[in-house]
């Protein structure tokens, strides 16, 4: 944990120290999150992701971009069960959200348009499993059952629309196990994003 804090402060300090331009932004978008791993039936369920950044320009091809954003993850289960005949149809989500914080590495290919990579650590904010059944929904807190430290590795490209608005594509691999107690098996965040940005 240290060492990445330092080499994040590293980052930093390197991006600062040698920046052309440094622009401030917010940007929000959809998430298409699941869990990977040691987990089965279980399918994509939608979220969000909603935040600020700072884009820090090395030279006129390099950035590196810092960023803080709140992020609605997890997965859902869809089942049915028959009772005396009749057939109940369930719908089961783990609704997780974090706090996360990638550091981006830009590279720009072409005039506007992006690629980028980069590690992130998530804080737990929440954890909730959402059981509906029949038109009725039931909700229980479910923090205790996860890590509260999530490491990551993102992935992705951006276009730059005009100065001011951007648009990107995400791909989130979660490298931790995520699961509390959970021995043997392993299950990892895997969260697919689109978001639009606006820079100040």
């Amino acid at each position: 944990m240290k060492k990445i804090i330092l080499t994040v402060a590293a980052v930093f300090a390197f991006g600062f120290a040698n920046a052309q331009e440094t622009k401030f932004g917010v940007k929000g978008g959809v998430n298409f999150a699941n869990l990977s791993g040691d987990i089965e039936d279980n399918s994509a369920k939608v979220g969000f992701n909603v935040g600020g950044f700072v884009e820090i320009k090395v030279s006129d091809k390099f950035s590196v971009q810092p960023e803080l954003l709140f992020s609605t993850q997890g997965t859902k289960f869809e089942y049915s069960e028959t009772f005396d005949g009749s057939t109940i149809n369930y719908q089961e989500k783990a609704n997780l959200s974090y706090l996360n914080i990638p550091v981006m590495a830009k590279y720009y290919v072409a005039t506007g348009f992006s690629l980028e990579a980069g590690p992130q650590i998530g804080f737990l904010t929440s954890a909730k499993y959402k059981v509906e059944a029949n038109g009725e929904e039931e909700e229980v807190d479910a923090k205790d059952d996860f890590e509260s430290i999530d490491f990551g590795v993102n992935f992705g490209a951006g276009y730059d629309f005009t100065e001011n608005l951007s648009a990107g594509l995400r791909y989130n691999v979660g490298l931790s196990n995520i699961a509390k107690d959970s021995g043997n098996d392993k299950i990892s965040n895997s969260v697919f994003s689109v978001s639009l940005g606006y820079k100040f």
